[in-house]
């Protein structure tokens, strides 16, 4: 299912998190001509609409890639922010000359996008695009996640689609019927971002899975799930995305596991957001989830099915680790 109908189903995996159970594949092929080079000062950008934010973590193997794919794309202007990073990130985006660099010592994804998003880019262009610094976006791409967004007014989000991968038809298919978005590469309307900002809704700082909750603020016009509308995520067949498998290899297996480990995490975030978003609705959201873990733990169990049922324990184990760490008042 698409990311932001995971509320919607009792905290059921976001389709990019389903990315997991695709079979462990050998490097990313890359199409011929899907992706786009050009040189920095080649790009005509007083015409062009979009703002792009690339969120990177240790992405020195890739980031060159994700930001080259960027360089002959329609956009205003490239920004990328590297978060917790420990390797040569930042460095490699800085020798591109492709984007201006912003680092944060802090990690988290959901931390990143709040600082940046709400806090940092002034003025919020009319379309915002954000990309994983994992991911490759095919030509045109910019563009056509623009021209969702003029031609459904209605639409707070546009969601680009997954290029490559397995099961990336069925993903498709799953994005046209319940209209997700995956955190790889999606566009918001800046009147949108604007009105996050002046609601002071923020993303809990330690929240995996951003996507799941942005696509929900966005089809609920930042209010209760009463008010639920997948017409407000705009799929966008002619925006595309391509990211690399895990390679076969012990880094890549241990990779894999910790991405498991982090989706079970994901799992049991979910149904405390959902409660939240039937609840008091998106005002009712913590700075932290771990301020909530207490009030959960006791209730959640690991899954059956035996792929999770292992990661859910390491999960729990971890989430009761973040509460005892909190702050207590007498």
């Amino acid at each position: 299912m698409g990311c932001s109908a995971a509320y919607r189903n009792g905290g059921a995996l976001c389709a990019s998190s389903g990315q997991a159970l695709l079979p462990i594949a050998k490097r990313m092929k890359v199409p011929p001509g899907d992706i786009g080079h050009a040189d920095l000062q080649s790009r005509t950008n007083d015409s062009a609409r979009a703002v792009v934010v690339v969120l990177a973590h240790d992405e020195e193997r890739r980031i060159a890639a994700c930001l080259s794919s960027l360089a002959g794309q329609e956009a205003a202007a490239i920004h990328v922010v590297v978060n917790g990073s420990t390797d040569r990130t930042a460095e490699i985006a800085r020798a591109s000359r492709l984007a201006e660099v912003h680092v944060y010592e802090e990690g988290g994804k959901a931390r990143s996008w709040n600082r940046f998003v709400l806090d940092t880019i002034d003025p919020v262009p009319p379309v915002l695009v954000l990309v994983d610094g994992d991911a490759q976006i095919t030509t045109g791409s910019i563009a056509a996640l623009a021209r969702c967004l003029e031609r459904e007014a209605h639409a707070n989000a546009a969601a680009g689609m997954p290029r490559n991968g397995r099961r990336a038809g069925t993903y498709r298919a799953e994005m046209r019927r319940d209209h997700g978005l995956f955190g790889d590469f999606y566009a918001l309307r800046g009147n949108f971002v604007e009105r996050v900002r002046a609601s002071g809704i923020r993303l809990p700082d330690d929240l995996i899975g951003d996507d799941s909750l942005i696509g929900a603020l966005a089809k609920t016009d930042l209010g209760h799930e009463d008010q639920w509308s997948d017409g407000r995520i705009a799929v966008c067949e002619d925006a595309r995305f391509l990211c690399e498998p895990t390679p076969f290899s012990p880094s890549g297996m241990r990779g894999q596991a910790r991405r498991m480990s982090n989706y079970s995490v994901r799992h049991f975030q979910n149904r405390i957001v959902s409660d939240i978003m039937r609840g008091p609705g998106p005002a009712g959201l913590p700075r932290r989830l771990a301020e909530l873990y207490p009030r959960y733990l006791p209730t959640f169990r690991p899954r059956r099915h035996p792929l999770w049922a292992w990661f859910d324990r390491q999960a729990l184990a971890r989430m009761r680790s973040s509460a005892a760490a909190l702050p207590t008042f007498r």
